[in-house]
Parts: structure tokens; C-alpha cells; sequence
């Protein structure tokens, strides 16, 4: 039998699992741009409760509700506070310069985490000379950072900062269900920090499309109308809003799975003479970097011979994801390969 190939450039090549395919074939949907598909409506309540807030959209990408809730916060000429690492700023395509006319300011943190003190320092004072700084963004997990997870403690004073300074306060939480599994914390623990919150059903949840922005009413009513203005507006979306629901009920606990897959992976990389370095490993993500001596175009080729598919995350690094997809044959030959590798 052919052996089936490795993915392991993304957690968003996951396939529908038969339970989500079933979900998905047997949902109840109407025309939600009028608000009437069920389906969507229960994705929506679902996870707003889940967070402990008000409301929720259903978009098509996790680009589209961090676009939305920049734009809901923001004005042209103002401000945005975010890492040099944030997927808001490196990969959405100029989006906040595009969709907001606003400015970025980059703070240089820790793998893609920074510290309400640094928040602080970079505040614009009230002078015409300076856009007006009105929104800070964090990611998490940081991608660029190798999944790293943010503390919740340094979270907490960073809202804090905020609302002394009337800053509104975002998170990109694409893979924000990796970092509560990692650290064992709750949902509601985000939801009583954050004014926005994007979380994406398409990464290590599995589902093969969609993201949720959640807020308070206020927040998501001007959210909806942007989404409108976007483009984003769909109609009998339950199909694959049953596959997001299915999701958070049923492939957030097995998540800790694919971060001890990683863990051993980057022991694996670690011991190996050709390897620079590792980042530290938290949930599903390895980065790692090739020494000179051998190049990330040659290591991918070598991958590829073996049925393993990577991507390179920069000069000379590269980025291993793991998802529900992967088997444990999957694992065996992956981990085989690597001791063997030279």
C-alpha cells in the first residue's frame, strides 16, 4: 500500500472528521445575511456563552473578523499596538493600512509577546503631531513565536493600561483553544479581558472553514455591517457553521495530543547536528532553524522525498504544525525519519 503523505505545513489542511461530515449534511439553515439560519445562530450563542460574552459573528476567516474589529475600534489616523510578530500586521495583506487608515505601532517582544510596560511607553501623548493611539492586539498563540502562549497575568495588566488610557483591547486567538489547553485555563477568563475576540475553527479544531469574532451587542452590530461592507455576508452558511460547532464541542480536548506530538518532534530536532536551534515548544507549532551548512530548500526536498510536506517560516527556519489529521503511523514514520536524519 502507498504510504499517504505527512502534512505538516499547516493545522489548516485539516479533512472533515464523518462526525463533522454528518453535523454538517444534517444542519438546519436558512438566509443568514436576514438572520434566520439556526444553525449559525446556535454557533453564535454557543460560543458567545462559552466566552461569557454578549454576542458573536460567524466569518469566513480568521483575516476577516481581526480586519472587522480593527475597523470597529479604530478610526483613520489612529493607532494600533501590536507585536512585530502579529499575524494582524505580517500576514492579513496591509489590511489595517487598507481596511482602517490606520498607523501600526511595533513593540519588539518575547517570541511575539510584549508587557504592559512596554504598552505604556508607546501611548502616544495628545498632541496633533501623533496619530491617536486607540487599540492594542495580541495574538495567541503567537505563530511566528512557535505557538507560544501568552500569560494570562501580563494580560491582565495590559487591560489594565488599557483602561486607564481608554485603549480598546483585541485578541487574535487563532489558535487561542491551543493556549488554554497548554495552560489550563477557561474561556470566561478571556471574555472578561478582551472587548473583541476572534477564535478560528479551521485551525487545530478542525473545521474546514470559519471564524468567530465575539464582543459585546454593540460591537457585533457594527461588525455585522462591516462584514456587509467586506463582503463577508453569506447565506444558508450553516452547512459549515454545523462543522465550528461540531468542532468546539467535540475537538478541543484532544488538542493536548498535538502538543505532545510537537514536544517530542522538537527533542528529536534538537539532537540533530544540523539543526541551529529550536523554539521553545508550548502547544502544536515547531520552528526550528537550519544551520548554513544546509539549506532549508535542501531540507524540504529531502522531506518531500520522504512524503513530508513543511513550509520555511523565514531565512533558513522552518515550521512543523501538527493536527487531528496525523496518525500514529503518521508519527512513527515522521519521528523514524528524524532520528535518521543527518
Amino acid at each position: 500500500m502507498e504510504e499517504n503523505w505527512i502534512d505538516l505545513r499547516s493545522d489548516t489542511v485539516t479533512m472533515p472528521t464523518a462526525g463533522m461530515k454528518d453535523a454538517m449534511m444534517n444542519a438546519e439553515v436558512g438566509d443568514d445575511v436576514f438572520g434566520e439560519d439556526k444553525t449559525v445562530n446556535a454557533l453564535q450563542e454557543y460560543a458567545a456563552n462559552l466566552f461569557g460574552m454578549e454576542a458573536a459573528l460567524f466569518c469566513s476567516s480568521g483575516t476577516q473578523t481581526n480586519q472587522i474589529a480593527i475597523k470597529v475600534h479604530t478610526q483613520p489616523g489612529d493607532e494600533v499596538i501590536c507585536d512585530q510578530l502579529a499575524h494582524v500586521y505580517l500576514f492579513e495583506g496591509g489590511g489595517i493600512a487598507f481596511n482602517s487608515g490606520a498607523s501600526v505601532r511595533l513593540l519588539n517582544g518575547e517570541r511575539g509577546k510584549f508587557t504592559a510596560d512596554q504598552v505604556l511607553e508607546n501611548i502616544n501623548k495628545d498632541d496633533v503631531h501623533f496619530p491617536t493611539t486607540r487599540l492594542v492586539c495580541i495574538e495567541n498563540t503567537v505563530n511566528k513565536g512557535g505557538g507560544a502562549c501568552w500569560d494570562l497575568q501580563e494580560l491582565k495588566k495590559i487591560k489594565r493600561v488599557c483602561n486607564e488610557h481608554k485603549l480598546a483591547f483585541h485578541l487574535d486567538g487563532a489558535r487561542l483553544f491551543n493556549a488554554m489547553e497548554a495552560r489550563n485555563e477557561q474561556a470566561k477568563e478571556y471574555g472578561t479581558l478582551f472587548d473583541t475576540i476572534s477564535i478560528c475553527l479551521s485551525k487545530g479544531l478542525g473545521a474546514p472553514v470559519g471564524s468567530l469574532l465575539l464582543g459585546s451587542e454593540l460591537h457585533i452590530y457594527k461588525a455585522r455591517r462591516l462584514r456587509k461592507i467586506f463582503g463577508g455576508g453569506m447565506r444558508q452558511a450553516g452547512f459549515i457553521a454545523a462543522a465550528g460547532l461540531y468542532a468546539l464541542k467535540n475537538n478541543v480536548m484532544r488538542l493536548n495530543e498535538d502538543h505532545d506530538r510537537a514536544k517530542i518532534t522538537a527533542e528529536l530536532l534538537s539532537s540533530k547536528s544540523f539543526v541551529e536551534f529550536v523554539l521553545p515548544v508550548e502547544t502544536n507549532l515547531v520552528i526550528f532553524k537550519i544551520k548554513e551548512t544546509k539549506s532549508v530548500v535542501a531540507f524540504l526536498e529531502e522531506l518531500a522525498k520522504n512524503k513530508i510536506k513543511a513550509v520555511s517560516m523565514g531565512k533558513n527556519l522552518v515550521r512543523f504544525v501538527f493536527h487531528l489529521n496525523h496518525t500514529a503511523n503518521d508519527m512513527k514514520r515522521l519521528y523514524d525519519y528524524l532520528k535518521n536524519s543527518s
